[in-house]
């Protein structure tokens, strides 16, 4: 127990470096912080959705082409992506307005799906449209064009059951509202 809380206290404040395992190419090209918080919560969701429903490349480095094997047996998988583009002074925010809305609680970090954050990891379960040796076709990737990819994950539906799964209202609201549009 003891060797357990001693190992925590030596990794806090501490750099980790992680090497990308590839990149991504799509023609999502970058967010225009200064308008975050005043563009219109529609025209943002729209945009969004057009972002999705694009098709990106996970360009695979080469040397890892082995790691790719047997991916095409599952039609999702997730990807983990560094936010590369955002801002310094963005990855220092604790606290956030769900998309930038004002009408929405101020709240954690943390409790949202923010990209600004202090460490700007990012994780999306994309379609996986087909492999081409070591470049992955997808659908659904909301990562900005060059962003690193840092791993890539199979999707796999709960095993287990999770029991009641609870949200606050405002995500739920986020929710509903993107299915409308």
């Amino acid at each position: 127990m003891k060797q357990s809380a001693r190992n925590e206290e030596e990794y806090i404040g501490q750099s980790i470096c992680l090497k990308p395992v590839g990149i991504v190419r799509n023609q999502i090209q970058e967010i225009d912080w200064r308008d975050y918080g005043s563009s219109s919560w529609h025209s943002r969701t729209v945009l969004m959705k057009k972002q999705l429903e694009a098709v990106s490349e996970l360009i695979i480095n080469s040397d890892l082409d082995g790691a790719l094997d047997g991916i095409e047996g599952f039609s999702h998988i997730n990807v983990i992506y560094w936010a590369h583009l955002i801002p310094a002074e963005r990855r220092s925010l604790t606290r956030v307005y769900p998309m930038g809305r004002t009408d929405l609680p101020l709240t954690g970090v943390f409790t949202t799906h923010s990209p600004a954050r202090p460490n700007s990891i990012l994780i999306t379960t994309v379609r996986l449209i087909e492999r081409k040796g070591n470049v992955l076709i997808v659908t659904g990737l909301d990562a900005l064009d060059g962003s690193p990819i840092l791993d890539i994950k199979p999707y796999l539906p709960d095993e287990k059951s999770l029991g009641e799964i609870k949200m606050p209202d405002w995500m739920r609201q986020i929710h509903q509202e993107f299915e409308d549009k």
